[in-house]
């Protein structure tokens, strides 16, 4: 069995009547990849695959076009339907897989990558793809004014041998424990266009569907790439993104069917749709979320770090999981999912719920003033509950709601006034990637103000290694571990999946290890 780029090894969840289904699938062949790589159905059942069809699909956020490569708001929609990148990750492990790098060798020094590029790639512009455009995409996504998360990998990228329009060398300045994570991630960009991207004029990539249109805060309109380089692929004819920020807005147009697939419903509301049939809800596994309460440590009444400790016990983990995110995630102590290679369960059970601990703790520091808990839209419920739980050891918070724009600047900005929660991801990736480049935990500037010698010596042990999944990587990712759970600058809750809702007339929706919606092997019935 071989696997398309629609996904390798995705392990989707069918929700339905609490029952979890699965089916295995298999695709076309990718021409440059001779291993069998097995894939469940998004869909249900044993439906053949027809071509044809336009997917009406409902996300509540818009696109900024500023933001293509930072992976928020719609643009996960755009680059995963739009773009390519050279290698794509399984979502269930970190073994890279061929996209429009058939082939690569690492050196032994770990201090170079060669690549081997396919031949028969174009962009939506009719320009073959060649090495130059590797160079060109690496580069610009390097550049400060993109602020994509994973820039400091891209800039340690210090030389580009181009060998022939197919083979390219990358010299690195120091060994990268995560360059497959760079080389997943990093779109290819088609450099004749970059001016026309920060105003979302036009998108030109190599992937399976080309941009038609954006109306602001309305629609993306996307249509089959026809000169695709897999065979017959993909197998819808159009797509079109609706915007609809309010999510009883889009329970009711996928319930009506103005729409066939949405993306992020409420999670009870995605709970109640799947018990009455007819619709499957999947947990987007291997994209993982983490949801956590973050600390600005530089106000007076959270620097010392028993304050922290005293709220990492009071947290109630398994009510959030379990009333909030309707089941669909697990608590964490530790800021890595179970599949990780830094997940470690002795650490995860760090600090489970302990009112008495979280009491005697507060007694030696001093219970602080009031605290205020800043949150974003979608957050309410969770914010509501570390509330609740604080109150339990008598610290007293109070709730501080912000739109989505200024709780992002507040985020990039370190400007936070005491507790905030919210998401982060990356987890899911090489641990090292996290802390040199997410923004809630950069050893070296994050949203906390923390500062420690130790932890960038921990970040950079874990980062500037050759290998990221073997024996002594994992003992660095221990040692990472440790100096974020003694720190605590942020206390995790758990994880949470994101979910798409689908009329079970639509089969084999996909997703990349950042929830990019992946539809080269979907189809309707």
């Amino acid at each position: 069995m071989s696997s398309t780029p629609g996904g390798f090894d995705r392990r989707n969840f069918l929700r339905t009547s609490g029952i979890v289904a699965a089916a295995i699938f298999g695709g076309a062949a990718l021409a440059a990849c001779t291993s069998a790589v097995s894939e469940q159905k998004a869909g249900g059942g044993d439906a053949t695959p027809v071509a044809g069809g336009t997917l009406k699909f409902g996300i509540r956020d818009d696109l900024v076009p500023a933001n293509l490569l930072t992976n928020t708001g719609a643009t996960p929609v755009i680059v995963g339907l739009v773009y390519e990148s050279l290698i794509r990750y399984p979502n269930d492990e970190l073994e890279p897989q061929p996209l429009l790098a058939k082939s690569w060798e690492l050196a032994a020094d770990g201090r170079s990558l060669s690549l081997d590029l396919r031949d028969d790639v174009k962009f939506h512009s009719g320009r073959p793809f060649t090495a130059k455009d590797v160079e060109f995409s690496i580069r610009t996504y390097a550049d400060a004014k993109w602020s994509a998360q994973l820039r400091s990998t891209a800039t340690a990228v210090t030389g580009f041998d181009i060998v022939s329009p197919t083979r390219i060398v990358l010299q690195f300045a120091h060994p990268l424990s995560n360059v497959y994570d760079l080389l997943d991630t990093v779109p290819i960009l088609d450099s004749e266009s970059i001016e026309q991207l920060g105003t979302g004029e036009t998108y030109i990539g190599t992937g399976p569907f080309k941009f038609v249109q954006r109306i602001p805060n309305s629609q993306l309109v996307f249509e089959k790439n026809p000169e695709y380089w897999v065979p017959e692929r993909p197998y819808l004819d159009r797509v079109e993104i609706a915007i609809i920020p309010d999510p009883q807005a889009l329970l009711n147009a996928l319930k009506s069917g103005q729409i066939a697939a949405a993306r992020e419903l409420g999670y009870r509301d995605a709970e109640n749709l799947a018990k009455g049939g007819g619709y499957q809800v999947l947990d987007l596994e291997g994209a993982e979320l983490q949801s956590y309460v973050g600390v600005n440590v530089t106000v007076p009444e959270l620097a010392d770090v028993r304050v922290r400790q005293a709220i990492a016990y009071a947290l109630d983990r398994d009510r959030i999981v379990a009333e909030v995110y309707r089941g669909a995630g697990y608590p964490l102590n530790v800021p890595w999912p179970k599949n990780s290679p830094a997940y470690d369960e002795s650490r995860n059970s760090r600090y489970s719920r302990d009112i008495d601990k979280a009491k005697q703790l507060l007694t030696e520091a001093g219970t602080p003033p009031k605290l205020p808990l800043t949150f974003a839209p979608g957050y309410q419920e969770t914010a509501q509950i570390v509330q609740s739980n604080l109150a339990d050891i008598g610290v007293e918070v109070e709730l501080d709601p912000v739109d989505g724009a200024t709780f992002v600047k507040l985020l990039t900005g370190a400007q936070f006034r005491g507790l905030w929660v919210t998401d982060h991801s990356w987890a899911q990736f090489v641990p090292s990637t996290l802390t040199v480049s997410a923004y809630p935990f950069n050893a070296r500037r994050n949203a906390s103000h923390y500062e420690s010698p130790a932890y960038v010596a921990a970040a950079d042990a874990a980062w500037q290694r050759s290998d990221s999944t073997g024996p002594e990587a994992v003992q660095a990712y221990k040692a990472l571990s440790d100096q974020l759970l003694e720190g605590l600058f942020l206390i995790e809750i758990g994880v949470r999946y994101q979910q798409y809702a689908a009329s079970n007339k639509v089969h084999d929706l996909g997703w990349t290890k950042r929830r990019e919606p992946l539809l080269t092997d979907t189809f309707l019935s």
